[in-house]
Parts: C-alpha cells; sequence; structure tokens
C-alpha cells in the first residue's frame, strides 16, 4: 500500500538508473510511486519493453504516475539532469569502472553516484572517477516492495552530507536504510545471505540431499515461506552465479567458489523464474 503523504527527499528530484533488468526496474517503480521522476536506462531496448510492462502493472491503479518515468537508450540523457544515478548492471567490477567513469562524465556536478552491487564495495570502484566524495552504495534488496530496507555504505572519501541525502531519500520512500560503520564485501545481510547460498549449493552439489528437502528445512526453521533454492531462481541463477563468483575473486578460498553444476545450468540458460527453468520448473 502506497502512502500519499510521503515527503520527497528536499534534494534530490531526478533520477538516473543504469540497468532496467531485475533489480532497476524495481528500483525505478518504487521512485515514481514515491513522487520522484526516473530516467530508466538501458543499452538493450527489449529489456527496457520489459521494464516498462512490469512498471506498468506496479502502477495499474496509478496510471498518472507512469508519467513521471523515461525509458532511455542514450545514456547521457538518462544521466543529465539527474541529481541520483544508481547503477543497476551486472557484478562485473571492470563493466562497473567504465560505467561509472561514463556517470561521471554525464552527470551533473552535484549529481550523487550511487551503485546497487549486491556484493561488490564502492571503494573498488573509486579510482575511475574524480569525484570520489559523490560516491557510495546503495543496495536494494528483492523484492523491494515487501523486502525495504537497503545497505548503505560509503567509500573512502564519501562526504557525510552526500551519505545523509542519500540516507533521506531511502526513506522518503519508505525503504529502511542500514548503516554500515565500514566497508564490507557484501555488505550487511548479503553476508550471511552468501553462506547460506553457499552451504545449500554445496549440499545441492556433493548429493547430500535433494534441494526440496534443503528447502523444507530452510522453511520450517525460519517460518520463512520460501527456500533456499526458490529465493535463488527468484533472483536469477545468472546473477546468483556472478555474484558468488565475486565472492570467490575476493576471497581467493575455493570454498567460495559456486559449483560446476550451477555454472552448467546458467550455460544451458536454466536462469531460474525468468526462463521458466532453475532449480524448480515455472509457468510462463
Amino acid at each position: 500500500m502506497i502512502k500519499k503523504d510521503n515527503i520527497m527527499s528536499k534534494e534530490i528530484k531526478q533520477i538516473g538508473i543504469v540497468g532496467s533488468g531485475y533489480m532497476g526496474k524495481q528500483i525505478a517503480a518504487r521512485s515514481i510511486l514515491y513522487g520522484y521522476n526516473v530516467n530508466l536506462y538501458d543499452i538493450n531496448k527489449d529489456s527496457l519493453e520489459e521494464a516498462k510492462s512490469f512498471v506498468n502493472k506496479l502502477t495499474r491503479r496509478e496510471k498518472e504516475k507512469r508519467k513521471n518515468i523515461t525509458y532511455l537508450t542514450d545514456l547521457k540523457k538518462a544521466c543529465s539532469n539527474s541529481d541520483l544515478v544508481i547503477e543497476a548492471i551486472p557484478e562485473d567490477l571492470l563493466l562497473k569502472r567504465r560505467i561509472f567513469s561514463r556517470l561521471e562524465k554525464f552527470s551533473p556536478p552535484h549529481a550523487i553516484l550511487a551503485s546497487n552491487s549486491s556484493s561488490i564495495p564502492i571503494s573498488k570502484i573509486e579510482n575511475a572517477v574524480e569525484r570520489k566524495d559523490k560516491l557510495l552504495n546503495i543496495h536494494f534488496y528483492s523484492p523491494i516492495p515487501k523486502i525495504n530496507m537497503a545497505d548503505l555504505m560509503k567509500g573512502t572519501m564519501t562526504d557525510e552530507g552526500i551519505y545523509e541525502r542519500a540516507k533521506q531519500w531511502l526513506e522518503s520512500i519508505e525503504v529502511e536504510p542500514l548503516i554500515l560503520k565500514k566497508k564490507s564485501f557484501g555488505f550487511l545481510f548479503n553476508r550471511i545471505w552468501h553462506v547460506v547460498k553457499k552451504e545449500a549449493l554445496k549440499i545441492w552439489a556433493e548429493g547430500i540431499a535433494d534441494i526440496e528437502e534443503v528447502d523444507k528445512a530452510w522453511k520450517i526453521f525460519t517460518g520463512m515461506p520460501y527456500g533456499a533454492f526458490f529465493m535463488m531462481d527468484n533472483v536469477g541463477l545468472d546473477v546468483v552465479y556472478d555474484i558468488e563468483m565475486s565472492y570467490y575473486k575476493e576471497s581467493g578460498d575455493l570454498k567460495d567458489k559456486p559449483p560446476a553444476k550451477l555454472r552448467e545450468m546458467v550455460e544451458s540458460g536454466e536462469l531460474g523464474l525468468k526462463s521458466g527453468k532453475g532449480f524448480y520448473k515455472y509457468r510462463r
């Protein structure tokens, strides 16, 4: 239920979102529902069309909100008037560095540049830009309407005022900021979730138990409606694989390397809910 009396962040009016995939479209929808203007960018027109359908579905009772979002394939136009730019592209450090260099070039000098990365600290991206004081991590959890929290983490030179503006913006869209006091690869809850995923995948890959048994145990113990494998399917197994590889590259520990069976599923197009088949099968 969207509250009508929310107070918009006074210094953030226009938001640019780079990447219209699973998370980008959710952030865009949340933002326009709470009164912000959004430029949603993607190089892929099909992805933008899917995002538009998603946003239209969420705004079917508030169709007037749709005028507040613009779908763009031109990155410069998406950033040029934005007060806050949020990167929501795949978990590839080199790719993120390249895109942040362009975001800085195309964005106004006052703009906050944020990454929605699921694991990579903004400090690993800093060297790609000059305005290091404007950088931070804003990592949303999915699905946003149900898990309304986001990690908020500084880089090595993030300005306190910038950090506070980002915090106020999250509060204005009724997303609870999770304040991190120091750099953390994987941020806050995702570090806990990483361990759950890693062990669940090992149990499956080693043939110890079927996925249904793992999910059953998780649901009984936690009282949650969904198990670990269903949640991974919901996120997308390609995304899960990229995230787990990020942890492995960071630690260098073979225990963090995702099982080959997961890579094989991704390579064969079994990506979870979005492809109709992952650990479970879905009607499309």
